[in-house]
């Protein structure tokens, strides 16, 4: 969730990220100053959580239907990869309206990952991802409507 202002508005911000999922909220911070926003480099202007398995699966759901599962094709990219946002966090199945919180935006960004993919991220001896275990645009789509019922627009 990019606020793009620190204070007051971070915390709001963190409680709805906590209230939709329930796990260790971080804040991010700006990489440079903007001094036409009044923003400073190292000011936290935004927050983000970092779901993985059962709990991911759970809130790909919830956030799908809250965008009526429906994906732009465009938001996938070739290394299987997709983004989308919501509007109003109220949309969210489970999400009630809090008058402390208000009404706030996301973005929700999804990395789709094949067991052997670890071989890239790991600090040491990284390797690459051989063609034929790639996930490719086509996959990422075809994997979503098989196991989420999703409908490409």
């Amino acid at each position: 969730m990019g606020i793009g202002q620190s204070g007051e508005r971070i915390e709001t911000a963190k409680a709805a990220l906590m209230q939709i999922t329930e796990g260790k909220v971080n804040s991010r911070r700006a990489k440079k100053a903007q001094r036409d926003w009044g923003v400073r480099k190292g000011e936290p202007i935004g927050v983000a959580v970092t779901v993985r398995g059962e709990n991911a699966i759970l809130l790909l759901k919830k956030l799908l239907e809250a965008k009526d599962n429906t994906i732009n094709e465009k938001s996938f990219d070739n290394e299987g990869n997709f983004s989308f946002g919501i509007s109003e966090h109220i949309d969210i199945p489970g999400v009630k309206y809090d008058h402390k919180i208000g009404i706030l935006g996301l973005d929700a960004a999804i990395s789709l990952m094949r067991p052997g993919f670890s071989i890239k991220l790991r600090s040491k001896h990284k390797a690459k991802i051989g063609k034929g275990h790639r996930i490719t645009k086509q996959n990422a789509i075809q994997f979503m409507i098989k196991e989420f019922g999703v409908k490409t627009v």
